[in-house]
């Protein structure tokens, strides 16, 4: 017997009626027809087979304690299951009964449960609790920080999957050896999805979540206080003194410029704006609100925020105004490395000398555009590479150091040969080449790599360096093998406590230089179409000043 559509609604309607109440709304008129198939199919399959037409004379009605909006599923009076859910059989075979994990799923004989990925938290998330960490102390004019004990947390990375915990710490986790993981992993420091690792045999599947805890150490930085230039309740301005970054990155956490807001001036929930590297000082502004913070990089965006740096540069550079539109092109995202090459970006950059001093310049700039890195790169290019810059005046470029675009080497090459000249000077400068939060010598070797002891886990909004920490391996293994004849076995310098599996315990570094801590680039004034924010110029930029203590 064929039906029509409108005869078969009519037939439903015979057989299951429904109160006027439910078909308020547009909705709402479909839910019972939906709800009615589901429920009773079954019913009306059997009624249709055994009475034929007669069904359409003798509808079956809806019993009064179940309510057509409901789902159809009703609960059986003794297993107290849903009928849909079948009471689990028992299992033959003499493997027993399988286990269920979290989220209901059974597991087969020997596998381990995952659980889903959490949910990222995409707002601001230092708080109190990470302030307190630990705290600084002051040395010898620098800011230190007392060891303390760390969490780095990844989730397994695709090349992982498949593999065992041992195989990815002995090609990924270099910076330590494979004893010190078996060790870590017997005193429960290494957990996989919070379990703590008895075994590092255990294979990795897609959504491991992975807990190092290490003892971390903190690079000094310079101890002048952050002053804070203006704070209204919608912008935060701080004059940023060198050698400190903007946010938690590579080996710095409590040495940011944003923990130390929150530690000593109890300022947390900040957005950037922009970011300066680490080792420019200058202006620097936070939004204190998101509405605040998407006003000004519209701002940013629409190029209405002038910026004006000065800096000194190397040499004597020429009077007047000089304008730099060489196009700008990243060699390597991971390290922010930049030069000047026709495939690059469009560039602009005015240039005003301020002064010379017989030796060095300082000059005034206007960057009309906001690449990465870009005066350090216009000047370099024109031949006067800022005093002190430990990338763009690196001797890495050549005989020419990058002037007039000549550099003479692949990018690959390049990067391998910045590592090299920064590994043997045993210096501070092979840490800021990631000083952007990233590692170069794996970038080099075009090999994916990933350090849990030094990537930074970031889910701040503050952190807009867009580096991909899990992807690189951090340059502190180079730092540290090239400053192991200094280790000796004396006395810790550091006044925190001592772990006795932590091998940076072992080792007495000596503080940094000047040359270390400073670039001669200072952020000196940015200004919107309704403020302006400025520093005083820092006594580098004076005119009658001289350097000392330099090669």
């Amino acid at each position: 017997m064929h039906v029509r559509g409108s005869a078969r609604s009519s037939l439903l309607l015979s057989l299951f009626p429904v109160p006027k109440s439910h078909f308020t709304g547009f909705a709402c008129c479909f839910i019972p027809y939906r709800n009615i198939i589901r429920t009773l199919s079954g019913k009306f399959i059997h009624l249709w087979s055994q009475r034929g037409t007669e069904t359409m004379e003798q509808p079956e009605t809806v019993p009064e304690a179940a309510s057509v909006g409901d789902t159809a599923e009703t609960e059986d009076a003794n297993t107290g299951k849903r009928k849909h859910e079948e009471a689990d059989p028992p299992e033959t075979g003499g493997r027993g009964k399988r286990r269920r994990g979290a989220g209901g799923k059974k597991l087969r004989p020997g596998e381990r449960y995952i659980p889903p990925p959490q949910k990222r938290n995409p707002g601001i998330s230092f708080s109190q609790e990470h302030f307190e960490e630990t705290s600084y102390y002051f040395e010898g004019g620098l800011r230190k920080v007392f060891p303390y004990y760390f969490d780095f947390k990844t989730y397994c990375k695709g090349r992982w999957i498949g593999k065992s915990l041992l195989e990815v710490f002995k090609s990924e986790f270099r910076a330590e050896s494979i004893e010190y993981y078996e060790r870590a992993a017997k005193e429960g420091r290494i957990r996989l999805n919070e379990t703590p690792v008895e075994d590092l045999s255990v294979v990795l599947r897609n959504n491991d979540h992975m807990r190092n805890t290490v003892h971390r150490h903190e690079p000094p930085v310079i101890g002048a206080p952050l002053e804070i230039l203006v704070d209204d309740g919608e912008v935060l301005v701080v004059d940023k003194p060198a050698s400190i970054p903007v946010h938690p990155c590579g080996r710095f956490r409590h040495n940011t410029v944003i923990f130390i807001l929150g530690k000593e001036h109890g300022v947390s929930e900040l957005h950037t704006v922009h970011r300066l590297d680490r080792l420019t000082s200058g202006v620097l502004l936070f939004a204190r609100t998101l509405e605040k913070s998407k006003k000004l990089d519209q701002m940013v965006r629409d190029r209405q925020l002038e910026k004006e740096y000065v800096c000194r540069v190397e040499g004597e550079f020429p009077e007047g105004e000089l304008i730099c539109e060489e196009p700008i092109l990243v060699v390597s995202f991971k390290i922010g490395l930049c030069r000047v090459d026709p495939k690059g970006k469009e560039c602009r950059t005015v240039f005003q000398r301020l002064s010379f001093n017989g030796k060095t310049s300082v000059v005034r700039c206007l960057p009309l555009t906001g690449r990465t890195h870009q005066i350090r790169v216009h000047l370099q290019y024109l031949g006067f590479p800022i005093l002190n810059d430990p990338i763009y005046g690196s001797h890495a470029w050549g005989p020419h150091r990058g002037k007039g675009g000549l550099v003479g080497k692949s990018d690959e090459e390049l990067l391998q040969a910045l590592v090299e000249e920064h590994r043997s000077q045993e210096d501070l400068h092979l840490l800021d080449l990631m000083g952007d939060c990233v590692g170069v010598q794996r970038e080099a070797e075009k090999v994916e790599k990933t350090d849990l002891t030094q990537a930074e886990n970031l889910s701040e909004k503050e952190i807009s360096s867009k580096a991909s920490l899990e992807e690189s391996q951090s340059l502190e293994t180079a730092y540290r093998v090239g400053n192991q004849s200094k280790a000796a076995d004396s006395a810790q310098k550091t006044l925190g406590t001592r772990d006795h599996l932590c091998s940076e315990c072992k080792l007495v570094r000596p503080d940094p230089t000047k040359e270390e801590l400073v670039m001669y680039l200072h952020a000196l004034r940015y200004k919107g179409p309704d403020f302006e924010y400025s520093t005083q110029l820092p006594d580098w930029g004076k005119e009658d000043w001289q350097e000392t203590g330099f090669s």
